[in-house]
């Protein structure tokens, strides 16, 4: 594409206002604080409103990015979060947590000549305009029961970024839908996993607010494949959504990992963000005490929980990696926040051991022996294999260790509904297309069939299958 000459798209993107570092790592206020309106626009006025928009092709929710950009550089809030809403169930959690740069940014033009659009801030900005009490009742005024009922009924199990993102679209269109989640506040992951520090609750629950002003209904304390069953649903509802996640932590498996203070990053990260261990003891439930902590992984979920670890009074946090810098899947932007904030970095090393404090009837954790590794030759993943340098072990002390190496899916409801046909990996098989299983008008999508991903790819698949849904139920 011919670039336009004499726009102005070469301009440095507009930065993001942020807490100071030295600040942040002692509170779980918000990180990133937004762009004003003056922002905003300056950073909108980068966009060369191509004929062929390169980056929706990049989003996995299909957001019509050129045309809310273009909305926003007029100056037209409503109309520019209606046309993000029109894919997006939810896009204040999307412009804080996508990885835009893979996505989106990455497909921008301007990557050739200089930096691309801010899209995901402007998301977040646009979004972050009807958040507010006022902006959200007048927007839902014009929503609300506006479309008429069809009679058919869906389920989703789980009220993480997949089920929500389908709820949204079938209620959204008509149909009376209905969200079981296992747990006592809907949101999944991003009210589970994703800190306050990153993504604040109070945006999580705006979302969430905005569906139920929808129509949908949330049922909480529902547990999948226990106290409710998806053979039940079937016969109930006229179709059902899984999206359960996978929330069965993968352990390293070396000798004294069920010493006291040996933690996954999953039961870390939702007592401190779920049981809101960060505002202990005004909340009931307290986080494991540690002074020299330690994180095994180098995904966002390893970041989020270093970050977190710092902010709960640690003295020390290192993450623990295998591989180098270079390798490190997280977000670039996550990982340089956390070294801003004094998280330190042990690369090429493996934990060998966990040891406790020697005649402690306790059985705490007091340090850990890492393995010096050195790059071998790439993996079936095509990046080169981490291999043992034989004779260099180091010991490190910790007293809490977080273990964030990905997971597996739970089988709580798996076992329970054995037509469910799986994978060799032991997720649900779907059709790629629709997300539908191997039980008719039973869709699945998110973490339970994907393994680990993002939030984004989660509502791209829950789109996907509330678009199929939609399709089969409503009247043509």
């Amino acid at each position: 594409m011919k670039i336009k000459k004499n726009s102005g798209y070469l301009a440095p993107r507009v930065d993001m206002p942020c807490q100071p570092p030295l600040a942040r790592r002692a509170n779980f206020e918000e990180v990133a604080l937004g762009y004003t309106t003056e922002m905003a626009m300056q950073e909108a006025s980068r966009c060369l409103h191509c004929k062929k928009p390169l980056c929706v092709a990049g989003c996995p929710v299909q957001v019509p990015i050129r045309d809310f950009i273009a909305e926003l550089a007029r100056g037209d809030l409503q109309t520019a979060y209606t046309v993000v809403k029109s894919t997006n169930s939810l896009p204040a959690v999307c412009g804080r947590v996508c990885p835009q740069e893979y996505q989106c940014e990455g497909k921008c033009v301007l990557n050739a000549k200089g930096q691309p659009v801010a899209i995901g801030r402007l998301e977040r900005f646009v979004a972050d305009s009807f958040i507010a009490p006022i902006a959200c009742e007048r927007l839902t005024e014009k929503t609300k029961c506006a479309v008429p009922r069809h009679g058919k009924k869906v389920a989703c199990i789980g009220a993480g970024p997949a089920s929500l993102t389908c709820a949204g679209m079938c209620a959204a269109n008509g149909l009376a839908t209905d969200v079981f989640e296992a747990l006592h506040e809907p949101g999944g992951v991003l009210v589970y996993g994703i800190p306050a520090f990153r993504l604040p609750k109070n945006v999580v629950a705006a979302e969430i607010d905005g569906l139920a002003a929808l129509g949908v209904r949330f049922y909480l304390n529902s547990v999948g494949g226990r106290t409710i069953m998806l053979e039940d649903l079937r016969r109930e509802y006229d179709a059902v959504f899984i999206g359960v996640g996978a929330g069965l932590p993968i352990f390293l498996g070396v000798p004294g990992e069920n010493l006291v203070g040996v933690f996954s990053a999953n039961e870390y990260l939702t007592r401190v963000n779920l049981g809101r261990a960060y505002d202990f003891p005004r909340q009931d439930t307290p986080a494991f005490p540690g002074k020299n902590i330690t994180v095994f992984g180098a995904g966002n979920v390893a970041i989020d929980a270093a970050r977190t670890a710092l902010r709960m009074g640690a003295e020390s946090v290192h993450i623990v990696y295998r591989r180098t810098r270079a390798e490190m899947p997280a977000r670039k932007e996550e990982i340089e926040h956390a070294e801003e904030e004094g998280v330190q970095f042990a690369m090429l090393a493996a934990p060998v051991r966990f040891d406790g404090f020697d005649g402690n009837e306790e059985m705490r954790l007091a340090s850990v022996t890492l393995q010096t590794m050195v790059l071998g030759e790439p993996d079936s993943s095509g990046r080169r294999r981490p291999v043992p340098l034989e004779g260099q072990p180091r010991v490190l002390p910790t007293d809490l260790a977080i273990v964030a190496l990905g997971t597996r899916p739970n089988p709580i409801l798996l076992d329970a509904a054995p037509g469910l046909e799986r994978t060799n990996r032991g997720y649900i098989k779907v059709g790629a297309t629709t997300g539908e299983t191997s039980l008719s008008n039973v869709f699945a999508g998110g973490d339970i069939v994907t393994g680990a991903a993002t939030v984004i790819l989660a509502m791209g698949a829950g789109r996907r299958a509330g678009q199929e849904i939609c399709k089969r139920l409503l009247p043509n």
